[in-house]
């Protein structure tokens, strides 16, 4: 479980480390441009506290199972204090990112078929060399860490009523949540096809759930996190579904109507607005945040959001 003042602490420690991201305003929405951050989504955010939080560290560094933002958030942030990062990926992680990984100066092992594998190798590592675990979505300082875009957003933007999230695992919503409880409301955002949060909330408890679809690369959480179903139901954070078809016309839409290139998962709470999922009541001031933009450009326009068609040469 984390607080206001969790985040708050959080906010001090990571101060001069991250960047405030900048907010849009048009159409009645703000746009907060969390996906302008170091490696390009929010997470550096928690991987900086979780790392300050913990002090001294041991020779074997830093380790982190993820072959998306998470791994790159760790990888960054432990290359910044000049400490030895680990980060277990799947085999079927995308090269691009496994490619960030080693740019970034982390070791990266290849575990498994499934994220599932490379967590258990993560953990055990951890056990084993004493290496901080960086878990990507459901431990305090990690989801603390996230909640700082909160505290930007209520100075960024007077008289917030509500924030549009994305969904996986939850960090994200439980650390907003918590920053802004009691001042302002999140709603969470996730694909139709994997529904973490709003099963959680119909169960009463975190549940397994299938994952497929256009954002499972970085909204594939199987399972929301403990931390942030607690939250979640301590602050009365609501959950709305997508579709893909809207989560791909979101992309167009912010390629063609503001040139911001955000992936799939980061333009999944702006889905919810523009598909009618989410409504806002009349004067109701809402933010939507754009959270990660580790992405292909070239799906950006594309329907389905896969790359368009080669054309034939002239």
């Amino acid at each position: 479980m984390i607080s206001t003042s969790d985040v708050e602490r959080a906010a001090a420690r990571i101060h001069g480390r991250v960047r405030r991201t900048p907010v849009l305003f048009d159409d009645g929405v703000w746009f907060k441009l969390e996906h302008l951050q170091h490696t390009g989504s929010f997470k550096a955010r928690g991987a900086f506290n979780r790392i300050i939080a913990a002090g001294a560290l041991s020779a074997a560094g830093v380790v982190a199972a993820s072959g998306g933002n998470a791994g790159l958030a760790v990888a960054y942030a432990a290359r910044e204090f000049g400490v030895a990062a680990r980060v277990f990926v799947p085999a079927t992680a995308p090269a691009v990112k496994v490619a960030k990984l080693h740019a970034l100066g982390a070791a990266v092992e290849l575990v498994g078929e499934k994220y599932a594998d490379a967590y258990d190798a993560a953990v055990k590592h951890a056990a084993d060399s004493g290496a901080l675990f960086c878990h990507a979505y459901d431990q305090p300082e990690i989801c603390a860490g996230q909640g700082t875009i909160g505290l930007e957003l209520l100075e960024q933007v007077d008289g917030l009523d509500t924030i549009l999230v994305a969904v996986g695992g939850g960090g994200l919503l439980a650390g907003i949540a918590a920053a802004v409880e009691g001042r302002a409301r999140v709603i969470g955002v996730e694909p139709r096809t994997i529904p973490t949060l709003h099963s959680a909330l119909d169960a009463g408890e975190p549940v397994q759930v299938a994952v497929s679809g256009l954002a499972a690369d970085s909204l594939g959480a199987s399972r929301l996190g403990d931390i942030a179903f607690a939250v979640a139901t301590r602050t009365g954070a609501g959950s709305v579904l997508v579709d893909d078809a809207a989560i791909a016309e979101a992309r167009a839409t912010l390629w063609d109507r503001y040139r911001l290139a955000v992936e799939a998962g980061g333009a999944t709470a702006y889905a919810a607005l523009l598909s009618g999922a989410y409504v806002p009541a009349p004067g109701e001031r809402v933010a939507v945040l754009l959270c990660g933009a580790n992405t292909d450009p070239a799906t950006l326009t594309s329907p389905s959001g896969a790359p368009p068609a080669a054309r034939t040469p002239r």
